[in-house]
């Protein structure tokens, strides 16, 4: 057994404690060093290439506009196709290379991440709007993706040994797990390091070489992971970094004959697009893809009358408000029974107000969000909202040079209203009522999402109802709907949410490998 096989079991990376002085000081330090670089031109990353184009795409800070964080390369179709091509080509060694060795990567990655985890979450910082906790958070994540699912990879190559095959006389039978070939890995801007490592790292330790194209708003935290990769001495060509339109290359390589996957989060429309698109058979393809797909949600958590109204009250503003609600698992609504209504609908409005708001970098609770897209969309649904609910609390912009929201709730809000039944994403919460905890179940379940959800109870007949009625891949119980942990709360919904495909756990390779049975007679 070689060394690097003998690594500890898995433990998730601990958050940073920003009480304390010195840790508060090491990431003032961090987003510092980080101002200093950014604005740089970065460029596309095509097998041992780096490729400059004129055309850019130009992050900026949403919460200081005038300030770029980076200008980066933009692929055209013709640079995607040498993507695929490079891609191709590293395969056929890459696939070989042992799945010890290629798990030795991804923990020398990690160790690199975890010496500098402070610089990625200032990154975040200025290009995503996260406040502290949330980039450290994003961070540590990315951290244990890479840690947990190269212990995967040494395990899948280990099943014979660990759960062996039933045994026939007179037969050598052996199931191994091998890798598809090239996907298409096509991550969010929410989570911008931590879902990019997850879904870029799962498929490469598994074998796959890789074409990302990251978020056209944060290509510039994905470009730090990919040098990150190449600094970890991952050979090139096993990852292509090529940020461009998805409708110009986006498409172009879902619809490509030598796509074997795609791995996608973002939202329903443009997951159901790329499903409808792989689903097609082009000239010269011998296979059928494979499309995982994480697509968002309408989350909530459900609230009786014997639950702890204040433990509630804080999960509810926590799960709706985290990082402005721009959660797949944000709690966007709360249905509560009517006899404690009014009280929790009066501890929602107070601790909302007490929320502050301003820049990331000064660490406020609330800050921007993603882009001018998403602000006017938020803005346009505030005003839906202003007709479907009794405002409580927001309802309007918030000063500063960025895309700031107040968070906003509504109350009394029918369960068939846009605002209870469209995904916003955005600082939006709709607050409904029920006249009992099983209309409240079923109000729950009137959506066409099923990512994750919390209930709110003592009653442990409640509770035995809402664990087998409530229809979400992630149901909490007494906790919010947000916040969770690799290897812990395997992540992926149902329905609309998308292939239920449970990042962070124990069949997520599952899907980056087929398995091969083989049979000698003796």
């Amino acid at each position: 057994m070689t060394a690097f096989m003998k690594i500890a079991p898995f433990s998730n990376e601990p958050f940073t404690d920003f009480s304390k002085e010195e840790n508060k000081q090491a990431m003032l330090a961090a987003l510092d060093k980080v101002k200093k670089e950014l604005g740089r031109d970065i460029p596309l990353h095509i097998g041992s290439d780096k490729v400059m184009t004129d055309e850019k795409i130009v992050s900026i800070n949403p919460g200081e506009v005038n300030q770029v964080i980076g200008r980066v390369s933009k692929a055209s179709q013709e640079l995607a196709e040498r993507a695929m091509q490079a891609a191709l080509q590293t395969f056929e060694t890459w696939k070989k290379v042992p799945a010890q060795e290629r798990a030795a990567y991804l923990l020398k990655a990690a160790a690199l991440m975890r010496g500098r985890k402070h610089e990625f979450s200032a990154l975040m910082v200025y290009e995503a709007g996260k406040n502290w906790a949330e980039a450290d958070a994003d961070t540590a994540e990315a951290i244990d993706f890479m840690e947990f699912y190269a212990r995967e990879m040494i395990r899948l190559s280990e099943t014979n040994e660990h759960r062996p095959l039933v045994k026939l006389a007179g037969e050598d039978n052996k199931l191994t797990y091998i890798p598809l070939g090239v996907g298409i890995v096509i991550p969010p801007w929410n989570f911008p390091l931590a879902i990019c490592v997850g879904m870029v790292t799962a498929a490469v330790v598994s074998g796959n070489t890789v074409l990302l194209k990251p978020s056209s708003i944060t290509p510039v935290i994905a470009y730090r992971f990919v040098e990150l990769m190449e600094e970890a001495g991952l050979p090139a060509g096993v990852i292509q970094y090529i940020p461009g339109s998805g409708a110009e290359i986006g498409d172009y390589l879902t619809a490509h004959p030598k796509s074997r996957f795609i791995s996608f989060t973002g939202s329903k429309e443009v997951g159901l697009r790329i499903n409808r698109l792989a689903s097609e058979t082009a000239e010269g393809q011998i296979w059928i893809k494979r499309v995982i797909a994480e697509m968002g949600g309408k989350d909530g958590i459900v609230v009786d009358e014997t639950a702890d109204l204040d433990a509630a009250a804080s999960a509810i503003v926590a799960s709706a408000f985290g990082f402005q609600g721009q959660k797949c698992s944000a709690g966007s609504r709360a249905i509560i029974v009517e006899s404690v209504y009014d009280e929790m609908v009066s501890k929602v409005a107070e601790l909302t107000r007490r929320l502050e708001i301003g820049l990331p970098e000064q660490n406020y609770a609330v800050g921007p969000v993603s882009d001018k897209n998403a602000y006017e969309k938020i803005l346009e649904y505030i005003e839906i909202g202003k007709r479907e609910g009794r405002l409580i609390a927001g309802g309007d912009k918030a000063e500063g040079n960025g895309y700031y929201i107040q968070p906003t709730v509504f109350a009394d809000v029918d369960g068939k209203a846009r605002i209870m039944q469209e995904e916003i994403f955005g600082p939006v919460l709709a607050l409904a009522k029920a006249k009992d905890w099983k209309e409240a179940i079923d109000m729950y379940n009137d959506t066409e999402f099923g990512l994750t959800g919390a209930f709110f109870s003592v009653n442990e007949e409640r509770i035995n109802v809402a664990l087998e009625t409530m229809h979400c891949g992630n149901l909490y119980i007494n906790r919010k709907c947000t916040g969770a942990l690799v290897g812990v709360h395997p992540f992926g919904g149902f329905n609309m949410s998308g292939t239920d495909s449970k990042a962070g756990g124990y069949d997520y390779l599952l899907l980056f490998t087929q398995a091969k049975l083989t049979s000698i007679k003796k």
